[in-house]
C-alpha cells in the first residue's frame, strides 16, 4: 500500500514526537453526571431543608427573645441554650443576633430562612408573621 508521506494519527510526527492525545471524555462525562446528580438531589431536598430552617429560626428567635429580654441573660448564653436544644437538620445552623434598641432578636440560617421576635413588656415575645 502506498503512503502519501503525511504522518497518520498514531504515527510519529515530523519532529519525532507523538501527537498529543485529547483527554478522555469519559472522565468529563462522569464529573458532569456527578454534578447533575448533586444539583438534582439538592433540588429535591430543598423544600424540606427550607421548612426545617423556618421552624428552627422561629424556635430560635422566640427562645432567644425570652432568654435575652425576659430572663435578661447575655446573648452568648442564649445561643448556647439553642445549641443544646437538639434541633435537627438545618435547625442546627441557626444563629442569633439582637437589636437592643428595638428589643428584637433575629434568628437566621444562611440562604434558607430568617425570623425575628419582638419583646413587648405587656405581651412578651412575639414572632413576626411568616411570609411564604
Amino acid at each position: 500500500m502506498a503512503t502519501s508521506g503525511q504522518p497518520g494519527p498514531g504515527d510519529k510526527a515530523a519532529g519525532g514526537a507523538y501527537p498529543t492525545r485529547q483527554p478522555s471524555r469519559w472522565k468529563r462525562n462522569v464529573i458532569l453526571l456527578v454534578l447533575l446528580a448533586a444539583v438534582l438531589g439538592l433540588g429535591w431536598m430543598w423544600r424540606g431543608l427550607r421548612e426545617e430552617a423556618l421552624v428552627g429560626t422561629a424556635y430560635g428567635a422566640r427562645i432567644g427573645c425570652v432568654c435575652r429580654f425576659v430572663s435578661q441573660r447575655p446573648m452568648d448564653l442564649c445561643e448556647g441554650d439553642l445549641k443544646v436544644a437538639g434541633l435537627a437538620g438545618a435547625g442546627r445552623l441557626v444563629s442569633l443576633s439582637e437589636d437592643a434598641d428595638t428589643r428584637t432578636v433575629r434568628a437566621s440560617v444562611p440562604l434558607l430562612a430568617k425570623q425575628s421576635a419582638d419583646f413587648d413588656p405587656a405581651r412578651g415575645c412575639r414572632l413576626e408573621p411568616w411570609q411564604d
